[in-house]
This record gives structure tokens, C-alpha cells and sequence, in this order.
């Protein structure tokens, strides 16, 4: 029997190990051939099972610019504050009470400036004033039973809060907003209750002066910045 040399060197090829050669030669271009072929439609079946994804689109504005038409998207402002210096803990503790108030009263001021807005639509459409006093005093009663329990949950802090963020919300303030929709003497009424606390329905809301803080963390809460 031929060594392996012997049999791979082309000088000591017999006839007989010449076409053993030959058939290991064939077998193994078969054998890539059969692979390669094998391996080709792996690959169109995996092409095959592949879904498609849909891509997302969205509908946006146009603009002409230099002749040429652009996307024109309208982006909501964004409010930038310089970094707050606290002077102490207890300040920072302060402005960590203001933004939880905040938090908490904001919805409460906007869910009554969108209740004004369709109670005086609704009044609108009434037909006479003895309607619009029986509709603004089964408003009342319905606003007691549904605001009541959340309001005994708010602090006096917070309940102060409240009424400069209901002129914020609505540019009127509180006293005002009864006395329109209630009479001055209810406006009255809830006034004269509210001093006890040392409270005002009077208070009005200044974003530039004395209220700046309140104001810069309310754009930062509603811009989803805090």
C-alpha cells in the first residue's frame, strides 16, 4: 500500500492510485456543490419568511423655500431656565414643596377653567334668567359632591396655590369668577370664609413679579420638564 506521500506526489502516481485520486477529486466537488446549493436555498427561504414591516409615516405641512418644496412642522416652544442656586437646604427643600404643590393643583385649576368655559356656553343657549339660576344652582350642588372630597385633601399652602393658578388658568380671578356665575353675595360669602384661613379670592397672579418661581415651575411640569 502507498503512503500518503506516495500517493499525493505527483511523481510516484500508479495507474491505480491516479484514479482513486480522481474519484476523491470528483466526490469532494460534488460534495461543495451539493453544499453550496443546499446553502442557496436556506437563504431564499429565510428571504421568503421575512415579513415586510409597514414603515411609519406621518402627515406634515409644507413650505416653499428658494423654489423648492420642504416639510414644515410646527414645534412646541421649548422654555429654557439657567440652573436654580439654592442658598441652603432649606431653600431647596422649599422649591421641592412648591413643584409637588404644583403637581398636585395645576389639573385641579385647569378641569375649572374648562368647567367655566362650558357652563358659559351652556348659559348661552338658556332661554330665560330663571333657567340660567336653576342651572347654576344644580351646577353648584353637583360641583360640591364631585370637588369637595379633593379639596379637604389639599393643604392651606396648597389651597392658596390653587386660587393664583385659577386666575392663571382663566385670567380672572376667583372672587370674580363667583361673582359672575353665583352673585356678589355668594362671592362674598366664600371670600369672607377664605380670610379666615389667610387666604383671598382676590389674589391675582403675577408670572413676572412675585409669582416667578410658581410660573417657571408650572412651564417646566406642563412642558414635561419636572
Amino acid at each position: 500500500m502507498h503512503s500518503i506521500f506516495l500517493f499525493f506526489n505527483p511523481t510516484n502516481y500508479t495507474k491505480y492510485s491516479f484514479f482513486v485520486y480522481l474519484r476523491i477529486v470528483k466526490n469532494a466537488l460534488a460534495l461543495i456543490i451539493t453544499l453550496f446549493f443546499a446553502a442557496q436555498s436556506q437563504i431564499v427561504a429565510a428571504q421568503d419568511s421575512i415579513v415586510p414591516q409597514p414603515q411609519k409615516s406621518y402627515i406634515v405641512g409644507q413650505s416653499i423655500h428658494l423654489g423648492e418644496k420642504i416639510p414644515h412642522i410646527n414645534l412646541p416652544p421649548h422654555y429654557a431656565y439657567a440652573p436654580i442656586k439654592f442658598k441652603s437646604k432649606r431653600q431647596r427643600r422649599e422649591y421641592d414643596r412648591l413643584v409637588r404643590d404644583v403637581k398636585k393643583t395645576l389639573p385641579l385649576a385647569a378641569e375649572i377653567r374648562t368647567i367655566i368655559i362650558e357652563t358659559y356656553e351652556l348659559l348661552q343657549k338658556m332661554p330665560d334668567e330663571k333657567a340660567k339660576k336653576r342651572h347654576i344652582k344644580a351646577m353648584e350642588k353637583g360641583l360640591k359632591e364631585q370637588y369637595t372630597p379633593r379639596m379637604k385633601k389639599l393643604t392651606l399652602r396648597q389651597g392658596k396655590l390653587l386660587i393664583k393658578l385659577v386666575d392663571r388658568e382663566c385670567n380672572q380671578d376667583a372672587y370674580t369668577l363667583v361673582r359672575l356665575f353665583m352673585g356678589s353675595f355668594k362671592a362674598a360669602f366664600y371670600n369672607s370664609f377664605a380670610s379666615l384661613f389667610g387666604a383671598s379670592l382676590k389674589k391675582s397672579y403675577d408670572p413676572t413679579g412675585d409669582d416667578w418661581m410658581i410660573e417657571q415651575v408650572v412651564v417646566k411640569v406642563l412642558t414635561g420638564q419636572l
